[in-house]
């Protein structure tokens, strides 16, 4: 297992007491379609972590990867003038993980993370576990739960 992804399920073992079970894919899981692929599901259950720059703000938007975040509705749900990606450096800097491998919960900086609503019409989503080959199972409140997250639409 990568050792990104092995950090990825002892700090969630030592913030939450919870134990994920890591799967990893060497073929790679950067899309939402290619984790799907890999694990077998619905892409719509892929549970992407993105991250985005408000105003000089950054927060975390857990979608689906059958999805697209509407910039202009998250700015405005956060009262902010504009939205878009973070840029990668910085996405590593702050959040300690870097783009294809960052997952929803975990992170070095306590940001905001909005939950997309539509993931919650699932039992089960994947969602990054620090590496760009692993993902990690878990039901959508869980995750809403442990990220501290307010669901909206994206």
């Amino acid at each position: 297992m990568h050792d990104r992804a092995v950090d990825f399920r002892e700090r969630v073992r030592d913030r939450h007491g919870l134990d994920v079970e890591v799967e990893t894919f060497p073929e790679g899981t950067k899309t939402a379609e290619d984790a799907a692929a890999a694990v077998g599901c619905d892409v719509g259950q892929i549970a992407s972590s993105l991250m985005f720059d408000a105003d000089g703000d950054l927060v975390v938007v857990v979608t689906s990867g059958a999805n697209r975040v509407d910039e202009s509705r998250l700015a405005s749900r956060l009262g902010a003038s504009a939205a878009s990606m973070a840029d990668p450096e910085t996405i590593r800097e702050v959040v300690g993980w870097s783009i294809g491998g960052v997952p929803p919960l975990c992170h070095d900086a306590d940001l905001p993370v909005y939950l997309d609503d539509s993931l919650l019409a699932y039992d089960t989503v994947w969602a990054a576990a620090g590496a760009p080959t692993a993902v990690f199972p878990i039901a959508p409140s869980d995750l809403e739960a442990l990220a501290g997250a307010t669901v909206v639409e994206v």
